[in-house]
């Protein structure tokens, strides 16, 4: 196991109580002594807080819950969530990160969260992790108002645990964790489902094996645990035992041939129910882009990303059964790849991808469908797509863009819904 123990500099760096900082910064507040709430008022009592300040934290309130939930003695500022706002301080942050790395060597985790290798940016600006990491917090607080917490470790896993674990309670944001920390530090954890990766069902799975800490996980045996959960159980030893050999190179899309992709953070936890829309939406951005160059696909790449507390997700590529640049036919795979992969989990990324283009230079008839139903078609998605040229990405919509789970019209806001 020793082989397995790399020894690189990741820093893992998390944004303080981002959404509701934000916020703060806006209305010229103090975020630890400012009662916010961030949550949509249209929704009434029921509607979940996406994010609270550490002010009402200390009070007892929960990030994650209902705004009737909140004790009626507590007066409280209510702000409506702001994508555009929370995109323009997110990129403003990495940019302070691609001051210091190549981008090759940062990856974005979420809307708040990246993790960085600087093992050869050490010896270049004659700094330890540790006062890398210092000068990057100081310049992230100077440049954009935000706090961050940062947690430095040999390998992805350890500097992630690091971070949620110990670093929002060290007085410096920062905290270390090497491998002779992982007894002390790492199999001390309890319960389960605090550590990156493990989510509330495979922890009472765990618990009913009488494995109640990450040291009891780290010494039970692996080959009962892969039996009983296949290669999660695996995983789950190895990363217990604080073993963890992904790069942030793995974590990069890297196709070898022409091809697009689209990805989205979500704003909050999506599950079965709603993240169609969002992917149904996604598949119309690819298949209008298609149409846009003129190209077919005949590769789709689908991945889903759950929420950053639990880790993990996945990532599969089908081969299709023949060319194509429909959305209906996008989604249809997608749902089959969906349905066979996910396990119930919230979902806070969806990524999408199509690759082995070729150029559409003639009708690419399916034997299934009558010619004059593929002109129909054909004739629909052009008129959609000048209309959305001229008019501007928003002039033409499907009633569920209505839908509050919906954040295409947004989004099509943010990145300039008008082209005229």
């Amino acid at each position: 196991m020793e082989g397995l123990k790399i020894k690189r500099n990741i820093l893992c760096f998390d944004l303080k109580s981002f959404f509701a900082a934000c916020e703060c910064l806006e209305r010229g507040l103090d975020l630890y002594n400012c009662p916010l709430v961030v949550a949509d008022p249209r929704r009434g009592g029921g509607g979940i807080t996406l994010a609270i300040t550490p002010y009402l934290k200390n009070l007892g309130v929960k990030s994650r819950g209902r705004i009737y939930e909140i004790p009626k003695n507590i007066d409280y500022i209510i702000a409506k969530p702001r994508m555009n706002l929370y995109i323009k301080k997110s990129k403003e942050v990495v940019d302070v990160y691609l001051n210091y790395v190549s981008s090759d060597d940062l990856h974005i985790y979420s809307i708040d969260e990246v993790f960085i290798d600087v093992t050869n940016y050490l010896n270049l600006y004659n700094l330890t992790d540790y006062e890398l990491s210092l000068k990057i917090l100081k310049d992230i607080k100077d440049k954009t108002g935000l706090t961050a917490t940062c947690g430095i470790g040999p390998n992805i896993f350890l500097a992630k645990v690091a971070m949620d674990i110990e670093a929002k309670h060290n007085k410096d944001n920062i905290a270390k964790w090497d491998y002779e920390d992982i007894e002390t530090k790492l199999w001390t954890i309890s319960p389960l489902s605090k550590v990156w990766g493990i989510g509330k069902q495979t922890e009472k799975k765990l618990n009913l094996l009488g494995i109640k800490t990450i040291g009891d996980l780290a010494n039970y045996n692996k080959f009962s645990l892969k039996k009983k959960f296949g290669v999660l159980g695996e995983e789950l030893w190895y990363r217990a035992n604080g073993i963890d050999i992904t790069k942030i190179s793995d974590l990069k899309l890297d196709p070898q041939d022409k091809s697009f992709s689209h990805s989205q953070v979500l704003f909050k936890d999506y599950y079965e129910h709603n993240i169609d829309l969002i992917i149904d939406e996604m598949c119309d951005v690819i298949a209008s882009r298609l149409r846009k160059e003129k190209m077919l696909t005949s590769l789709l790449s689908f991945g889903i990303e759950y929420s950053k507390s639990l880790g993990g997700g996945f990532h599969h590529s089908q081969k299709l059964g023949h060319p194509t640049d429909k959305s209906a036919y996008l989604k249809e795979i997608c749902s089959l790849m969906f349905n066979k992969y996910y396990n119930g989990d919230p979902i806070r990324k969806v990524s999408l991808g199509v690759g082995r283009l070729s150029e559409k230079d003639s009708y690419q008839l399916n034997i299934f469908e009558e010619n004059s139903e593929l002109e129909k078609i054909e004739s629909t998605h052009q008129a959609v797509d000048e209309i959305r040229a001229k008019y501007g990405k928003n002039s033409l919509i499907k009633a569920s863009h209505l839908l509050d789970d919906s954040t295409i019209k947004e989004r099509n806001e943010k990145v300039g819904g008008h082209n005229a």
